[in-house]
């Protein structure tokens, strides 16, 4: 009974969700606060690139969690000048031959957002080695929703959610441009043993799988019929009277018998070697990574104050995995914008192999640079695009039906990415130490960084 209803409650939420039906369309008269505000952003101009020696791939994923300074943590701290920012907004790129290099930037524009307190703080000093603590991150009762149905999981916008070879998640922000947690490649020292050779899958549909298996047999059988008509039929029915004699020989020695099964053992030997090295292939298209963008913030030998702040980074793929991505875009006050402060995301959590995890919850805590909320996750769901719904006043009216009159006025609901999810951690509160699942947020200079790194023309990225 109880399984019966948690599958009708998922099933409803993944429905309101994709927008399917009118209530998840519909919030109530909340008038223009609930809307996507353009704003101007710095632009981010390469100042020099310089070679580094390769990395040493010798770094693993971290199984535990360290306290960091948090919110209230980062307030004391000083507002950064643009020099400052420039120097946490600098970045490696390692490429998939293994070379690495390091860009210097330059800010320009929009000094009324450098100057502002909302984009972050100037380290101060180091702060002592933290403690270490087991990770949680399922708070109370599971609110975690599996997706297993093709239909949703092949749909916008759990199709934009991507899988990385290294254990994490990430998510479409452009065509070939994946946004993830920094942690997920690089652990502040040195780069992951997973990121030599890093891949990014999408979900495949239940009906791809099965279609893609169907499509080969059909192809043979269209092969075999175009070779009998092109070919010296005399020749042909020779060969094919020759095959039926000796399948009959064989029949009557019971050697076809032993050979068919012998054949069917060798396949089957063959698909479970495949699944034992893989086993996400039959779950997941993937494709390789060509580039790894890290900002020089998450660096250990830059700052560990502010570490945490910039734990995401973009990888650029060799091909397109031909999902719809999903846009950037920067929210002033979660609180004050977005319907209930209600933040969702989508990952590949481990305990769920094959199936993508989906979940929302209401943000408790929130800085210029971080989100503090208690959305339930498992290790594997790092690197999650962390986003929001609201109405886009640039989309007014566009092919809204009769009945829509709201969606006229102030606009479609649209979703966009404001924020990496980084996972669980320990954070300093008031003299205590008090554990929740952290957001990285995306500032107006990242915004910019990101975007340079996406377009490469700064131009293109002077306006959300």
């Amino acid at each position: 009974m109880m399984g019966s209803l948690q599958q009708a409650l998922l099933i409803c939420v993944t429905i309101l969700e994709l927008g399917v039906c009118g209530i998840g369309s519909n919030h109530g008269n909340w008038g223009e606060t609930h809307t996507w505000q353009r704003a101007a952003v710095p632009l981010v101009v390469e100042r020099r690139t310089v070679s580094l020696s390769p990395p040493d791939f010798r770094a693993t994923l971290a199984q535990d969690t360290e306290v960091v300074c948090g919110i209230q943590c980062q307030q004391g701290l000083p507002v950064p000048d643009r020099a400052q920012l420039e120097r946490l907004l600098a970045y490696e790129t390692i490429y998939a031959n293994g070379t690495r290099t390091f860009t210097e930037v330059r800010l320009q524009g929009a000094d009324e957002s450098l100057t502002n307190a909302s984009l972050s703080w100037l380290p101060r000093g180091q702060a002592p080695p933290p403690p270490r603590r087991n990770k949680r991150q399922v708070f109370g009762t599971d609110g975690r929703f599996v997706i297993s149905d093709g239909r949703f999981t092949a749909s916008y916008p759990f199709s934009a959610s991507v899988k990385l070879s290294s254990g994490c998640s990430g998510i479409l922000v452009g065509p070939r441009h994946v946004l993830t947690a920094a942690h997920c490649v690089h652990d502040g020292q040195d780069y992951l043993k997973e990121s030599r050779g890093l891949r990014v899958g999408v979900m495949r549909s239940r009906s791809t799988r099965d279609s893609g298996k169907v499509g080969r047999r059909r192809s043979q059988r269209k092969g075999g019929r175009r070779g009998r008509k092109g070919g010296d039929v005399e020749t042909q029915d020779r060969r094919e009277g020759s095959e039926r004699q000796k399948r009959r020989r064989e029949r009557k020695t019971g050697r076809g018998k032993r050979r068919r099964e012998k054949a069917r053992i060798r396949r089957g030997a063959a698909v479970t070697s495949a699944a034992e090295t893989d086993p996400d292939r039959e779950f997941f298209r993937w494709t390789r990574v060509k580039q790894i963008h890290t900002p020089r913030g998450w660096m250990t030998d830059v700052t560990r104050e502010l570490a945490a702040d910039y734990d995401y980074a973009l990888l650029e793929l060799r091909r397109p995995l031909g999902a719809t991505p999903m846009a950037l875009g920067l929210v002033s006050e979660v609180k004050d914008t977005v319907p209930a402060s209600r933040v969702h995301f989508t990952g590949f959590d481990h305990d769920q192999p094959g199936k993508a995890v989906y979940r929302f919850c209401s943000v408790v805590q929130e800085s210029s640079d971080l989100l503090y909320q208690y959305c339930d996750a498992r290790a594997g769901s790092s690197g999650a695009g962390v986003y929001v719904r609201l109405r886009d006043p640039s989309q007014r009216g566009l092919n809204a039906g009769k009945g829509e009159g709201k969606t006229r006025r102030e606009g479609r609901w649209t979703r966009k990415v404001i924020g990496v999810f980084s996972g669980h951690q320990w954070v300093d509160y008031d003299g205590r130490q008090k554990d929740y699942n952290v957001a990285v947020r995306i500032t107006p200079a990242k915004f910019a960084q990101i975007c340079h790194w996406i377009h490469g023309d700064p131009k293109r990225c002077q306006q959300t």
